[in-house]
């Protein structure tokens, strides 16, 4: 069968029917409740938390963290929902900001802005960026139990309410992301989000993606709650980007039942594990920083010593925001340990991002690249196979395994969580 890839500028690929396992995305739910009403309700019955117009009155400044251009959050719909409550509050717009909740990415465009929060709340209220790499914007607020510094955005530690907008799909670094994430690394120092990018390299991908408690969870949740994190708004959305659930309320008890939500959403079951897994990586697919995902999705579902083929258009490159990982080989955290050790590494998120992919390349998976934002010496460089088309991709696959190897095919592999018939 051919099989087209939603990327204009990547050409289809044919698979073999004797071949093929199956082709398999996220859910789409049909129409049941007006999106409107769903926010509505989630605001109105917060889980374990008053309502914000409750938590907001006599509050001078109120602060609303919002996730950025690499997440699909529908702040537009959300926010007009949230400032009601606020008014209902009393708290007058000049008392109300956003943050860019952007961590280490780069900086949103005005467009990008405009899209995510509507243009009349751009033009109304003030929309600041998280400004993650000046110390004099950050505030250090001791260290986590485990040790994790903790340097946070001056702006939330001044606000009197600080609420969360997001959105909960599966992440190979939080398990979901939502909940505490829109701080850490959300509004985090860089020192702090490599502690704890680092953190999760020490364990296997596939006991994290999809698992709302784990160790690093715990750590962001933490970081949070010491921020003064008090309240979250966050939307799981189906695989046509309908709203099909918010929760509201306490950070870690809200976020945990909109896991669940997002798990019924994201989780495809997926019969075997396969020789050859070709992921594309919608929505995250503005560079290989992002892209990554599709990968890690894969890696759910492909056996030892099989291939991943990764279809991602990855047109901002590898990593603006960490130019030098495009120079750096992909490694594991073993072989990269050292040169942390050594303060060789001093961006551990950038160290941290080589390290996930290399646990996978080094370990299990031999990895092929169609990215045509990416030049081939780059792929080379950081370890992958590269191909200039799916394709040529999946003739070399079945080349490296055999001819009758088994194909399976993951689509918006950016946000699909397989699960394979023993979960």
């Amino acid at each position: 069968m051919e099989l087209a890839f939603r990327y204009p500028e990547i050409p289809p690929v044919h698979i073999s029917g004797q071949n093929l396992i199956g082709i398999y995305e996220p859910h789409t739910f049909p129409s049941q409740k007006d999106e409107k009403d769903i926010i509505r309700q989630s605001l109105a019955h917060p889980i374990a938390s008053p309502q914000i117009r409750e938590i907001a009155r006599g509050k001078k400044r109120v602060l609303i963290l919002v996730d950025d251009y690499t997440r699909t959050t529908p702040g537009d719909k959300i926010l007009p929902l949230i400032l009601d409550e606020l008014k209902g509050a009393g708290v007058k717009d000049k008392d109300i900001s956003l943050l860019i909740a952007q961590g280490t990415h780069r900086r949103m465009t005005h467009e990008e802005k405009e899209n995510k929060v509507g243009s009349d709340i751009l033009g109304r209220f003030a929309v600041l960026d998280h400004e993650w790499e000046e110390d004099k914007a950050l505030e250090h607020l001791g260290s986590t139990p485990s040790g994790t510094e903790i340097w946070i955005n001056r702006i939330v530690l001044e606000a009197d309410l600080v609420v969360g907008l997001g959105h909960i799909v599966p992440h190979r670094i939080a398990g979901f992301s939502g909940g505490g994430k829109i701080i850490q690394p959300g509004v985090c120092g860089e020192k702090t989000t490599g502690q704890t990018h680092w953190l999760a390299t020490s364990y296997d991908g596939r006991k994290i993606l999809g698992q709302a408690e784990n160790p690093v969870r715990g750590e962001i949740d933490t970081i949070a709650t010491k921020a003064g994190l008090a309240l979250i708004v966050n939307a799981i959305q189906d695989a046509g980007g309908k709203i099909v659930g918010v929760v509201s309320g306490d950070p870690v008890k809200a976020h945990r039942e909109g896991c669940k939500i997002a798990r019924q959403v994201y989780g495809v079951p997926v019969p075997q594990a396969a020789d050859i897994v070709i992921a594309d990586s919608y929505p995250a697919d503005v560079d290989l920083w992002q892209g990554s995902k599709g990968i890690f999705a894969a890696e759910m579902a492909v056996k030892d010593g099989g291939v991943i083929i990764l279809v991602s258009p990855c047109p901002e490159g590898v990593a603006a925001h960490h130019p030098w990982v495009a120079t750096s080989r992909c490694l594991s955290c073993e072989e990269l340990e050292p040169l942390v050790k050594r303060g060789e590494l001093e961006d551990l998120t950038g160290a941290a991002f080589l390290a996930y992919l290399g646990n996978i390349m080094g370990r299990r998976t031999r990895c092929i690249l169609v990215a045509p934002g990416i030049d081939r010496q780059v792929g080379e460089k950081m370890g992958f196979l590269v191909a200039e088309a799916p394709q040529e991709a999946l003739d070399m696959a079945l080349k490296l395994t055999c001819g009758e190897a088994k194909v399976l095919v993951l689509r918006h592999g950016g946000e699909i969580l397989p699960l394979l018939e023993r979960d």
